[in-house]
Parts: structure tokens; sequence; C-alpha cells
């Protein structure tokens, strides 16, 4: 596989972005991998690598890249009370979905130019504070994106602007939304609300709510990393985007 780390330019400047994709047979489908609150780091690099080798041109965006280049954090973020997490919140906290709306599109204008990119539809999945980002996008961008998933994605009904829930009967994509049965940033009676309207909305995804783990179960270097849900979450992803992209 081919990976670099290349400076897309958006309307708020250049947004560091690790692109990894097939070194023959191409030009491949897109994908967007939407980072969680953590950040950038190796294990989303893995992760985009696993990715691209069921056949993907793999786009993972460093999306706090509005706060500066210094927006990598070490590995005690995860950690209740550390100076990491204190400076990560301080950036993530004013994150916002429209911006990340806007992201996406120069993102599509940017791949439209790359020989090594499939045209036509695209896929994104995020993980925690990007599950919003990725549900929303399909919303707002019916014609391009084929596939949108979200893995215990934060607050999925909430008041904010774009909110996913307000958005489910727009999205021509289909969905997918996978939730830990213990995530106190997705209450279980939150995901039922959610479920309930996704039924309404007449969209053809799925909500799936993996039992007996934790937010964050599918990454390897999570406390709370678990295997099997994690191996299921792969298998989900990659069905949906073989049913969508090819």
């Amino acid at each position: 596989m081919i990976e670099q780390i290349r400076d897309i330019q958006t309307r708020a400047g250049a947004m560091e972005t690790f692109i990894v994709h097939p070194e023959r047979n191409g030009p491949h489908p897109v994908v967007f991998i939407l980072m969680d609150a953590p950040g950038i780091r190796e294990e989303l690099y893995d992760m985009a690598r696993r990715l691209c080798s069921a056949g993907y041109y793999v786009v993972l965006p460093n999306l706090y890249y509005r706060a500066g280049k210094d927006t990598k954090y070490g590995p005690d973020v995860t950690d209740k009370g550390s100076a990491e997490q204190a400076r990560m919140r301080a950036v993530r906290t004013k994150m916002t979905i429209p911006p990340v709306m806007q992201d996406i599109a120069d993102m599509l204008g940017f791949l439209d130019t790359q020989p090594e990119v499939k045209p036509g539809p695209v896929g994104t999945h995020g993980y925690c504070m990007s599950g919003p980002y990725s549900l929303a996008a399909a919303a707002r961008f019916p014609g391009r994106i084929a596939a949108a998933a979200s893995f215990y994605g934060t607050w999925l009904v909430s008041d904010a602007v774009e909110s996913p829930h307000l958005t489910l009967a727009q999205s021509k994509a289909e969905l997918y939304i996978s939730c830990a049965e213990h995530d106190e940033l997705a209450p279980l009676a939150m995901v039922a609300e959610l479920k309930a309207l996704l039924t309404a909305s007449g969209n053809r995804g799925e909500l799936e709510i993996s039992p007996h783990v934790h937010h964050g179960f599918a990454f390897p270097q999570r406390w709370c990393y678990d295997r099997p849900a994690a191996e299921r979450h792969w298998e989900r992803l990659i069905a949906l985007y073989r049913r969508t992209l090819g």
C-alpha cells in the first residue's frame, strides 16, 4: 500500500491528512475515517491501513487543524485529569458540526482531482465525537455519500445544529449505527429514541447495540478493547462498503 501525509487546503487553512491506498488495481473508492476525541495517533493510522487492505482509498483528516499544528496528544490523553486530556478538551469543546461539513466538502473537491480515486460514491464512518459528523455528512451530501457509519457516537440525539436525529429522513445513504451497551455518552434511553427515529425515517440502515462492552471497544490500545466486538465492527463496516461502494 501507498501512504502519505498531505496538507489539504480548506477554506479554513491547511488540514493535515493521512491518506493510504492500495498500490495496485486502482482507482479505488474513497472512505473517510473521522477521528475520535483523543485525536490522530498511530492506532488510527493502523485502522486506516487495515481498511486500505480491503481495497479502499482511505482518508483520515486531523479535524482539530483549526487549533494549529500542535493538536496531537500523548498516550495519557484518555487519563481523566491529565494535562494532555485538558489540552485536548480545550480544542474538542469548540468542535461543532457545520465546520466539519465544510471540511468534508473541501476534501471531496480535493479527491476529485486525484487519479488514484475512483469517481462516484464515497463512504464515511466516525468514532466517538465523529459519529454525529459521519451521519450528518450523509444528509448534507446525499448525492455523494452512499454509506455512513457511527461507532459509539456521542449524543446522536441533541440540540446541536444538524444533529443526526434531525437529518435521518434526509439521508439517501445506507446508515449503520453501532452503540455500546455501557456508554455514558450515549445512554440506552437515547439509543432507543434514536432507533425509533431511524425506523420512522424509512432509511434502510440499522442500529445495533453491542452487548457487554464499553465506549471505545474497537480501539486495540484502549482499556475497554473487546476483540469479538471489534471484529464485528470490521465485519459490519466492510460489508456496508462492499454493498454501497463496491
